[in-house]
């Protein structure tokens, strides 16, 4: 009985030994022993992943500051000096062109004013270097008056200077 007890505890020892060695061969090496020993999977953080339809760079202008500016919120002027409102919205069509500029006209401190359309050509921008300077709009007070309101989703009617207007084309 004692050869059969002692069978049995040597063929537990062994199994338990062989489960062991197979567990430890998928862990990472802990032991300072074992720290040289190369590892048979890389760790997931260095292994770069790259969409399927990875997207190309951007391409970069550079624009000095000098060149260019923003117009929203810059004041308008007539030829003759005539404070014409402020610059509110620009309008571009399908095709992303731009087409005219919002103005907020007439009133005063926001109380009174609308907004009308006017064709982008029909603007001057001239020296527009800082906030304070004001963008000419070849048209006059009394014109720019009798522009009808610009409302959202609604047919826009833009003003133009004299012959400069083209129509926007219905894209089929």
């Amino acid at each position: 009985m004692r050869a059969i007890g002692a069978l049995i505890l040597g063929a537990a020892l062994v199994a338990s030994l062989a489960v062991a060695t197979s567990y430890a061969a998928d862990e990472p090496p802990t032991g300072p022993h074992e720290a040289n020993a190369p590892a048979t999977h890389p760790p997931a953080s260095t292994v770069p992943v790259t969409p399927k339809d990875a997207a190309p760079p951007p391409s970069v202008t550079i624009i000095g500051a000098s060149e260019a500016h923003g117009v929203l919120g810059r004041d308008v002027r007539s030829a003759a000096g005539e404070d014409m409102g402020r610059i509110v919205d620009v309008i571009v069509d399908r095709t992303g062109h731009v087409r005219a500029a919002a103005i907020d006209f007439g009133g005063f401190l926001g109380v009174g004013s609308r907004k009308i359309v006017v064709d982008w050509n029909a603007l001057r921008f001239g020296k527009i270097a800082n906030k304070k300077d004001s963008i000419t709009l070849e048209l006059t007070k009394a014109q720019v008056a009798a522009a009808p309101e610009y409302k959202e989703d609604t047919p826009i009617v833009v003003l133009g200077a004299s012959g400069s207007l083209q129509p926007l084309q219905a894209i089929q």
